[in-house]
């Protein structure tokens, strides 16, 4: 299927933006492209026109665009497991303390839909919208564990272990065995694999067909949850998401299968 270039550019420059570098000026823009300012510049000033691209009047510099925030609105609402879920969140944050997380998978990254901030642990590596890779967090793991093997081969096929501290699973036979292990257990936990600090736990959430669709977390500071604390804040999840699975239409037949 043919690409038409003016549209892959445009996403191609969208995507330049993140949570690092928020703002970039056109002559950034044009390095990291490989294409003309003249080029870039047209390209910004049509993206500018429909409101995805926006221009700092102080220093001239390029940010995203409101219409990304209300597009990615529309994303959002629309997905069922949000709605069903969010009450899940807000309760088991408040009998916790912690945050809780709502994450799907898209390729091979986990993507945040929801968080409910605890007040016990301000966890600022998440937001709603950023994506996580799946070998270093509990939501990724819950994700993917429950994969039949062919669809998990093609998911890890030439994927990258980045290292993100000194507790990260740095290759696939360990991410295998982790998998495994995840398997057999049902839930999954990173132990200060992606943060420094933060030790999360997840469950998978399931639709009707037994697919698992998203996954409901619990992120915790290590300074304040002791093992036999999170154990119980496990049971909870396991809990939660058996209950939010079976609203998302995962019955007591297909659960006795």
């Amino acid at each position: 299927m043919p690409i038409i270039q003016a549209v892959d550019r445009a996403l191609r420059i969208l995507d330049l933006f993140d949570e690092q570098e928020t703002e970039l000026k056109i002559t950034d823009i044009s390095e990291r492209m490989h294409l003309h300012k003249s080029t870039v510049h047209s390209l910004l000033k049509t993206l500018q026109v429909h409101g995805y691209i926006d221009q700092n009047p102080e220093n001239g510099r390029y940010k995203l665009g409101m219409k990304l925030f209300e597009r990615g609105n529309f994303v959002i609402h629309g997905l069922d497991i949000r709605k069903i879920a969010k009450s899940y969140l807000m309760e088991l944050s408040i009998k916790t303390g912690q945050t809780t997380h709502l994450v799907i998978l898209d390729g091979t990254e986990g993507v945040y839909i929801d968080k409910v901030e605890g007040p016990l642990a301000t966890i600022l590596y998440s937001r709603i919208g950023k994506r996580i890779p799946v070998h270093c967090s509990a939501v990724g793991k819950a994700l993917i564990a429950f994969k039949p093997p062919q669809e998990l081969k093609k998911i890890l096929k030439d994927y990258v272990y980045h290292v993100q501290t000194q507790n990260t699973i740095t290759n696939e036979a360990q991410f295998m065995a982790e998998l495994s292990v995840i398997n057999e257990r049902g839930y999954a936990v990173d132990n200060q694999e992606n943060e420094p600090g933060v030790r999360c736990a997840a469950v998978p959430i399931r639709d009707h067909t037994g697919q698992v669709i998203a996954a409901i977390s619990i992120s915790t500071l290590i300074t304040q949850v002791n093992d036999e604390e999170l154990d119980k804040f496990i049971g909870l999840l396991k809990k939660d998401a058996e209950e939010i699975s079976q609203k998302m239409g995962y019955g007591i037949q297909t659960i006795a299968r």
